[in-house]
């Protein structure tokens, strides 16, 4: 029984993180592109469908072991592939159905949970908050660099030059082209 215990908790732990990183996604679409405010109601909205969404998938997984469990009951030959499973998988596969039918439970217990739902949001918005300081930090750490801060400035001025000659100067010269274009097509 411990063992599916562990193995429901584990499989919980893996679909909050997935419902955490979709409302944290969530959140950076809706208050950084859209520029909406945050409110945990909304967002609570999202956290539900996702668990549920999550719990579903582990219902038709359940399903899903549950009928290759009475197809192998019986079958005693070799098996031809990974899931063509034979009689000796039957305790497995029971095992299997029930700690997805477990996972599904817990989250549908957990989307029930007005506390629960408002703890992975604030998790998110953390999240998201974690992810525009990083990139920040990132773009001011990289644009306010000096060459002679940076060890491998000489090594990779060569690289940056190339770039700067194939990519950048393309663009900038299709940009110009399509700017001439638009100006005498106005005019």
């Amino acid at each position: 029984m411990r063992r599916n215990a562990e193995a429901i908790e584990e499989g919980v732990a893996i679909a909050l993180a997935a419902a955490r990183l979709q409302v944290k996604n969530r959140i950076l679409v809706d208050t950084i592109v859209d520029g909406d405010d945050f409110a945990v109601e909304v967002f609570g909205g999202d956290v539900r469908e996702a668990l549920l969404g999550l719990a579903d998938e582990q219902d038709n997984a359940a399903s899903s072991m549950s009928m290759a469990r009475v197809k192998a009951f019986g079958r005693h030959s070799d098996p031809h592939g990974t899931h063509d499973y034979r009689d000796r998988d039957v305790r497995n596969l029971r095992r299997r159905a029930k700690q997805y039918a477990g996972v599904a439970k817990k989250l549908r217990q957990l989307a029930e949970s007005d506390e629960d739902v408002t703890r992975i949001v604030e998790a998110a918005r953390d999240a998201a908050w974690h992810d525009v300081e990083n990139n920040i930090d990132n773009r001011l750490r990289i644009e306010a660099m000096r060459p002679d801060d940076d060890p491998n400035y000489a090594a990779m001025r060569e690289a940056r030059m190339e770039s700067l000659r194939l990519v950048d100067l393309d663009r900038l010269a299709a940009e110009v082209k399509a700017r001439e274009k638009r100006r005498k097509s106005a005019s």
